[in-house]
């Protein structure tokens, strides 16, 4: 299997490249030539196998250089002992046909642990196969949860380095002591005075700035990436989608009309990691893309236009907190097969912060989403609205796709089975989900995280207990021009 850039496919490399460099040297994603296939007697074989042994044989299907020895080696590292019972993906189920897939389970609360636990050994391993003699340096822009979920997976890793950004007012309380505690000798943590997209635009401007690049060859350092921009993170992540599907096979239930997955979308990567699961052959019938109040991808996906000139939005929901979704230039590019028209579009994000797909392109994504959005109020809504039902507790992220799920039912009337993505613990959002129960206000966080235990009689996570006694090592703020500066003083070169 090779790896071709998005906006020059003439570029073909191996998997160990593209996870190695994370993004091409023109700034395009690297996608595989194609998608592979399981047939049914293969998904007849995986269902009797364990989630660990699910994701060497999916992943082998993209990352045909690495040896069976590699893969084993990379698995065992990442989901042996780092999930509750060693079962990173369990559903819990609301009524007859709606599965909540949990994807909180592992060391830091969130989803991005199913994808970051595993980067580290594939990651190292790329290097190796690549021949690669210099240092890692693992530069991340998180809205929240990426950015601990790395650190996480990262912290004293040998050869490498890791440096995280986060926008200073636009992630939880939770998730910021999160990452201002991590500890570990390698690892770098700043503020942004900004959004997201502003942590984003830095970081890839960094990425590809060829004088950087060649100060961190002359100090024997190369950049690599950890959000789901590289293919190392997206491809763990479709796995879980691949995994529910035979969870529910196992179970019993009927799909043979399919089922519907509904992902809370940001930038694009978790829902994309769905397609491709649909694409090597589970029965998804429709992708149900949640957003928050920041509704770019619902606007494009109904409209073929693509505007990020709009009002930014801070919301309870922050992982969402995102106006540059930088997956969809894969998706893009597979619906199109067209790198120099992706490339287009992305120049024209640039020059105009805005774009749109033709025709062609807007039938066959409209084919396989569905988009809405929910507000604020209907998201504490869904969170009180699913807790006093079925007393199934939800996050503000999990709780946008709930919300999402019951437009799509009103409006489609399309009640066939359902997988809801649960990304986070209601844990790091103790304060927001309290509030939607309509439990006082409290300013302390962990007076929350207590009162949401008492209220709703469910357990801490051991990884949110842990923060209780965690010291603060990173305070420090940068302007979003001068992500640079921190960069040179985190490397020290």
């Amino acid at each position: 299997m090779k790896f071709l850039s998005t906006r020059d496919k003439s570029l073909s490399v191996d998997s160990s490249y593209a996870i190695l460099n994370g993004i091409s040297k023109e700034g395009g994603l690297f996608v595989p030539e194609s998608i592979p296939k399981l047939t049914k007697d293969e998904f007849e074989k995986l269902k009797v196998l364990s989630y660990k042994d699910r994701a060497k044989y999916i992943l082998k299907k993209y990352l045909t250089d690495f040896s069976d020895e590699d893969m084993e080696y990379c698995a065992n590292g990442a989901y042996i002992g780092s999930f509750d019972d060693d079962n990173p993906a369990p559903i819990s189920q609301l009524g007859k046909n709606t599965n909540v897939l949990e994807l909180w389970h592992g060391p830091t609360c969130a989803f991005k642990d199913l994808a970051l636990q595993i980067l580290p050994f594939l990651l190292t391993t790329s290097s190796k196969m690549q021949n690669n003699k210099k240092e890692i340096v693992i530069l991340v822009a998180t809205s929240g949860d990426t950015g601990k979920a790395a650190l996480e997976g990262f912290k004293n890793v040998p050869g490498t380095k890791i440096i995280v950004f986060y926008p200073e007012d636009g992630v939880s309380p939770m998730q910021k002591l999160q990452m201002n505690s991590q500890e570990g000798e390698n690892v770098s943590v700043y503020a942004v005075k900004g959004n997201f997209d502003d942590a984003q635009s830095g970081v890839k401007k960094i990425f590809t700035d060829k004088a950087v690049q060649e100060l961190l060859d002359k100090n024997g350092m190369q950049f690599s990436s950890a959000n789901s921009i590289n293919f190392g993170r997206l491809a763990p992540q479709i796995v879980y989608y691949i995994s529910v599907y035979l969870d529910l096979l196992n179970k019993g239930d009927d799909l043979s009309s399919g089922f519907n997955v509904v992902v809370p979308t940001g930038n694009f990567g978790n829902i994309l990691a769905a397609y491709y699961a649909k694409e090597m052959g589970v029965p998804i019938n429709k992708l149900i893309c949640a957003s928050n109040s920041n509704n770019i991808l619902t606007d494009f996906i109904n409209t073929g236009v693509y505007d990020k000139n709009r009002s930014f939005y801070t919301t309870v929901s922050p992982s969402m907190d995102i106006l540059i979704s930088s997956n969809l230039e894969r998706m893009l590019y597979h619906l199109s097969g067209d790198d120099k028209y992706i490339a287009n579009l992305q120049n024209q994000l640039f020059a105009a912060g805005k774009y749109e797909v033709n025709d062609e392109i807007k039938t066959k994504m409209q084919e396989i989403f569905f988009a809405d959005y929910c507000s604020e109020e209907e998201t504490f809504s869904a969170i009180h609205d699913t807790f006093s039902e079925y007393g199934y507790l939800s996050d503000t992220h999990t709780a946008v796709a709930i919300g999402v799920y019951k437009k799509y039912l009103e409006k489609t009337g399309d009640n066939r089975p359902v997988v809801i993505a649960s990304t986070a613990s209601p844990y790091k959002f103790s304060k927001s989900v309290l509030k939607a129960l309509g439990i006082s206000d409290t300013e302390d966080e962990f007076k929350a995280v207590e009162e949401l235990s008492t209220y709703t009689n469910t357990q801490v996570p051991k990884p949110i207990a842990k923060l209780y006694n965690a010291k603060t090592r990173f305070k420090e703020v940068y302007e979003k021009e001068d992500l640079l500066k921190a960069v040179e003083k985190a490397l020290n070169i």
